[in-house]
């Protein structure tokens, strides 16, 4: 595999647009990247994961999505990331070779978690299987124990798996636990592998401990905010950077609330943005009312360093 440029700042969890009746919304998508690059700044993609509700999702849809963004990004996004992550191997190796096919600039793979892996090896070795059928794209494992249930240390998982999965390129860390990456971060002494950090509202504490960026759903609608935030902490001006975060918390503490999942960011991305999100997908219901005024009123009402 050709040496990449390593991934570094923010990567936006792609929200899946939909239609009133449930169907993806592929034309939006073309408007949704130029929104990402012209307005927050934002580059890098990871779709088809959590936010974009990839596992709601059949596979021929998953596969519309990927082609879309890979298009419609074309010349304007750095790195399109796909999600290929499912219940059975088979689905993940098909996903697997089409991301290949269509040019994806890296792929990444949830744990099962229905007949979950209960040892590092197990875990391996499935994820070998499926990035063994994409042999020249960078591999991701999507490590986010709170849904999976698999709680499978990254540090123990880091251990030799460069030896069994050649493509291996990093980690996407949707955990609290900092503990664990920042034993990561250390044992990575050459650099090799990239940390992409996944819960947004503790992004600064990743970044102490070293991790080189984010995936995340806030960064479709505070992407520049959080850029500024990238920026004061590389100054560094950590105190700025502080605000920064404690700004992003109040919002998402306010939200969490109210109760906020997929649903509710969708909501939260339609009024920012302007762009249709839709509905979820059924078991999830859209998001009420009396959440998108609340939450429209908390956003407006958050004032920002230097009036950003």
């Amino acid at each position: 595999m050709t040496p990449r440029k390593k991934l570094k700042g923010l990567v936006a969890a792609t929200i899946t647009p939909m239609t009133p009746d449930g169907k993806i919304n592929l034309p939006v998508i073309g408007q949704y990247v130029d929104y990402l690059v012209n307005e927050q700044n934002v580059k890098n993609v990871f779709v088809n994961g959590t936010t974009g509700e990839g596992l709601s999702l059949s596979i021929q849809e998953r596969k519309q999505l990927a082609e879309e963004w890979l298009y419609q990004g074309k010349d304007k996004l750095d790195r399109v990331i796909i999600h290929v992550g499912a219940l059975n191997l088979p689905e993940c190796q098909e996903l697997a070779r089409h991301a290949a096919a269509i040019g994806a600039g890296g792929i990444a793979v949830i744990a099962p978690f229905f007949f979950k892996p209960t040892k590092k090896d197990e875990l391996v070795a499935f994820l070998q299987k499926v990035a063994s059928e994409a042999p020249e794209v960078p591999f991701y494992y999507y490590h986010i124990p709170p849904l999976t249930g698999v709680k499978i240390r990254v540090e123990e998982l880091l251990d030799g798996i460069k030896a069994q999965i050649p493509t291996f390129q990093g980690v996407k860390f949707s955990d609290t636990d900092l503990l664990d990456l920042a034993q990561c971060i250390n044992k990575n002494e050459t650099g090799e592998f990239e940390f992409l950090y996944g819960v947004d509202e503790q992004l600064l504490g990743a970044l102490a401990v070293g991790a080189n960026g984010a995936v995340g759903s806030t960064y479709n609608y505070l992407g520049r905010q959080t850029n500024l935030m990238l920026q004061a902490f590389a100054k560094p001006d950590f105190a700025l950077a502080q605000q920064y975060q404690f700004l992003t918390g109040e919002f998402l503490n306010f939200v969490i609330k109210l109760g906020f999942g997929v649903a509710q960011t969708k909501a939260v991305m339609t009024f920012v943005s302007g762009i249709p999100m839709g509905p979820p997908r059924l078991p999830l219901v859209d998001a009420s009312s009396e959440f998108i005024v609340k939450a429209k009123a908390k956003l407006d009402s958050i004032v920002w360093p230097h009036g950003d």
